[in-house]
């Protein structure tokens, strides 16, 4: 038997990964079979389970390879020595709604886990698995909240809790709502005036705060 070199092994890996993406969005996560995704790479199951302990771990690994870049530019919003966290924060929210917009895979990724991944039955371990980024990514954005407005670029009263709330329903309900119809409004032209908006809001609403001289 020939040994493959590691690259060789990446290299089918990440064949195996874009089979995934296209099975998935073609046919749904739950539908999907590891047979599926073995023919449209061209391999065998063998070779998927060299890699992989199922179609769930194929699943995973296909969204979290769209998902690094995101998160390392989060992190680098809440770094406790950032000298511009609001800064960093926009730039990481007017890069993942341009990206969604501009590259297929990154708009398949995202197609599927909104719209062809049935959070039920044998798929719950994915439901649990997105609830628990949700609450890294909050706890994330909590602490770049909580650094800006230690830097004076938000106010100090500023309801934390609310504005990751906002955030969270700002990014998902763009993205969600273009990717039904991207006809209805142009996402990576205006994703800055959007995000732009939100932090305004952050910066001036009397809605948003908490504690002494917030509205009621």
């Amino acid at each position: 038997m020939v040994r493959r070199t590691k690259a060789e092994a990446m290299e089918t890996r990440t064949h195996i990964l874009d089979a995934a993406e296209h099975v998935f969005h073609r046919k749904g996560v739950l539908s999907a079979s590891l047979n599926d995704i073995a023919c449209e790479a061209g391999v065998t199951r063998g070779a998927i389970y060299w890699h992989f302990k199922n179609k769930h771990d194929v699943f995973v690994a296909m969204a979290d390879r769209r998902r690094l870049p995101f998160e390392a530019l989060a992190q680098r919003a809440g770094a406790d020595d950032e000298v511009d966290p609001l800064g960093r924060l926009r730039e990481f929210m007017v890069y993942l709604l341009q990206k969604v917009a501009r590259d297929p895979s990154q708009r398949r990724v995202f197609e599927i886990i909104f719209q062809k991944c049935e959070l039920s039955g044998e798929n719950l371990d994915l439901l649990h698995r997105q609830q628990d980024a949700c609450k890294d990514a909050s706890d994330g954005l909590e602490t770049t909240f909580r650094n800006a407005i230690a830097r004076g670029q938000l106010p100090d009263g500023l309801d934390v809790s609310r504005a990751v709330t906002l955030l969270h329903s700002l990014l998902t309900g763009l993205i969600m709502h273009w990717l039904l119809d991207p006809s209805v409004f142009d996402m990576a032209e205006s994703a800055p005036d959007y995000v732009d908006t939100f932090l305004f809001s952050l910066q001036h609403s009397p809605f948003l705060l908490s504690g002494p001289g917030a509205s009621t």
